[in-house]
């Protein structure tokens, strides 16, 4: 069976839905950002400082080629992902890819509840939030529209709501 690979922006609930979606499938779940911090003993937010965005999507590349070969999983990308390099083209030769799709005033929303600090999102005010989240998405979307698959999980609020959205990505997969 293919692997089932999550992209779409911070804040998406890539995470949240992939855990639920592997439960549901009975696969292991794995997050991209956590491979990441467990192969190099450090935090996104570290590696982002020591080496820059360039050094971190690099870094991102190789453990997105690396944990993309296991078998019969689920993965969550990062929200930048997709758009380096020729990741979109392998995660779509090597997976199911869905894009987990939202509003931008829901992926504020969401952020904001996060207690995490992003390293792109630093000391940005809530309307500066909506404004960066607004730009980077339209410059994200053609890369997360090549997904095979894309579930709108604008309404993603609770627990019923986040097992509709597994029970949707079920039937459009038809798992």
């Amino acid at each position: 069976m293919k692997s089932i690979i999550l992209i779409g922006y911070m804040g998406s609930g890539k995470t949240t839905v992939g855990r639920q979606l592997a439960l549901a499938l009975g696969r292991t779940f794995y997050d991209l950002d956590w491979y990441i911090e467990m192969r190099y003993h450090r935090t996104v937010a570290q590696l982002f400082e020591e080496r820059g965005e360039d050094g971190f999507r690099e870094i991102e590349r190789n453990m997105l080629h690396e944990a993309a070969e296991f078998e019969d999983i689920v993965l969550s990308c990062g929200g930048g992902t997709p758009c380096f390099f020729d990741n979109m083209d392998y995660i779509r030769s090597v997976g199911e890819s869905v894009y987990l799709k939202a509003t931008p005033e829901v992926l504020a929303q969401h952020l904001k509840m996060r207690k995490v600090e992003r390293p792109l999102l630093q000391g940005k005010s809530e309307e500066e939030l909506l404004d960066y989240i607004r730009t980077s998405l339209q410059q994200r979307e053609p890369f997360y529209l090549k997904a095979e698959h894309v579930i709108d999980v604008t309404l993603l609020d609770n627990y019923d709501k986040l097992q509709i959205s597994v029970k949707l990505i079920r039937e459009e997969l038809g798992l």
